[in-house]
C-alpha cells in the first residue's frame, strides 16, 4: 500500500514541478494577490467544523498559476464536547506541467504533521492524481490525533458526444492499521447541452481492513448507488452556476439499505487572468467520515481572491 514516506515523495516532486514550470510560463500579467477562504460544516451528530484560511501570493497568474504562503486558523466541535483550536502553514502553488497538465498544491504542517492536498491534471479534466492529508473530526481522532492519507486517480471514459464513463480508483490510509480501498464510478449522459442538463448515475464502494478500529465511520463494506441530476450554467459574462440533486440506495456490512441523499449549488467566477476571484458552494448529504443512513451532513464553502 501506499505509505505516509512515498505520499510525502509525491509532494515533493509536485512542488519541485510545478514551481519551475511556472517560471518557464512566467509572463507580464503576474501580480501579487491576498485572500481568504472560509469552510463550515454541521451534522446532526452535533460535530461543526470551521477553517478560517488567510492567503497571500507574492506571484499571481491566475486560478492555475500562482506561488504564495496560507495560514489557516480551524475550530473543531466534535459532537458538542468541547471545541478544539487549530494553526496550520501552507504552502500554496499552481503551474503548468508541459503543455497539456496542470499542478495545484496546498501543502503544509499543523506543528505535529504534514497537512494539506495536491494534484496534478489534465487540463481537459480527463484525467486526475490526487493526494489528501486531514485529521480525523470525530472525538478519538483530535484528542489521539488520528489523521488519513488518501492518494488515488480518476479518469473520463468518453463514449459518445452525450456520454461519458467515468473512473475513480484510491486508497486511504489512517493512523493505526485500517486502510481503505475506494472505487468509485459514474455514467454520465447528457440530455440538454445547451441547458448544461445531465443524468448521472454516481457509484461507490469502499473496502476497510480493519473495521471500527477508532470512533469513525467504517464499516467493513460500503456501497452507494445515486441517481442525480444536475445542471451546469455559465452566464453570457462567464459565471458558472452548478446545481445538482440526487436520490438514491447505499448500503454497510450489517445494515440494511438505507436512502441516500444529495443536493448541490456552486456558483465560479470566470475563469483566467482576472483581478478578482470568487468561489461560493453549499452541499448536503447523509454521508460523511462521521456518520451514514440516518444522519445529516451540512457543508459550505466561500472564497474571494484579489489580485493587486
Amino acid at each position: 500500500m501506499m505509505k505516509i514516506a512515498r505520499a510525502l515523495g509525491l509532494s515533493s516532486v509536485l512542488l519541485s514541478s510545478a514551481v519551475h514550470a511556472q517560471d518557464a510560463e512566467a509572463g507580464p500579467d503576474i501580480g501579487p494577490s491576498a485572500g481568504v477562504e472560509l469552510f463550515a460544516s454541521t451534522d446532526s451528530d452535533n460535530t461543526d467544523v470551521v477553517k478560517l484560511l488567510g492567503k497571500s501570493a507574492l506571484r499571481d497568474q491566475g486560478p492555475d498559476a500562482y506561488l504564495g504562503i496560507a495560514i489557516e486558523k480551524a475550530w473543531f466541535t466534535p459532537q458538542g464536547k468541547g471545541t478544539r483550536e487549530d494553526e496550520r502553514l501552507y504552502v500554496d502553488l499552481a503551474g503548468k506541467l508541459g503543455k497539456t497538465w496542470l499542478a495545484k498544491a496546498r501543502l503544509g504542517t499543523d506543528g505535529h504533521t504534514w497537512l494539506g492536498s495536491a494534484n496534478v491534471r489534465a487540463k481537459d479534466w480527463s484525467k486526475e492524481f490526487f493526494l489528501e492529508r486531514e485529521i480525523v473530526e470525530t472525538p478519538r481522532g483530535l484528542a489521539e490525533g488520528i489523521y488519513y492519507t488518501f492518494v488515488g486517480a480518476s479518469f473520463d471514459l468518453p463514449a459518445s458526444d452525450r456520454d461519458v464513463f467515468t473512473a475513480m480508483a484510491g486508497v486511504q490510509e489512517f493512523t493505526g492499521r485500517n486502510e481503505r480501498l475506494h472505487l468509485r464510478g459514474s455514467y454520465i449522459r447528457v440530455i440538454a447541452p445547451k441547458q448544461g442538463l445531465s443524468a448521472q448515475l454516481r457509484a461507490r464502494y469502499f473496502h476497510s481492513t480493519v473495521p471500527n478500529e477508532f470512533d469513525y465511520y467504517s464499516p467493513k463494506d460500503f456501497v452507494q448507488i445515486l441517481p442525480v441530476l444536475q445542471m451546469r450554467r455559465f452566464t453570457a459574462s462567464g459565471w458558472m452556476v452548478l446545481g445538482a440533486a440526487g436520490y438514491g440506495a447505499q448500503r454497510a456490512t450489517g445494515v440494511r439499505w438505507q436512502s441516500a441523499r444529495l443536493a448541490e449549488l456552486r456558483v465560479e467566477s470566470p475563469r483566467g487572468q482576472h483581478d478578482l476571484r470568487v468561489f461560493g458552494q453549499v452541499q448536503y448529504s447523509n454521508n460523511s467520515l462521521s456518520g451514514s443512513g440516518n444522519y445529516d451532513y451540512v457543508m459550505g464553502r466561500l472564497g474571494i481572491t484579489a489580485r493587486f
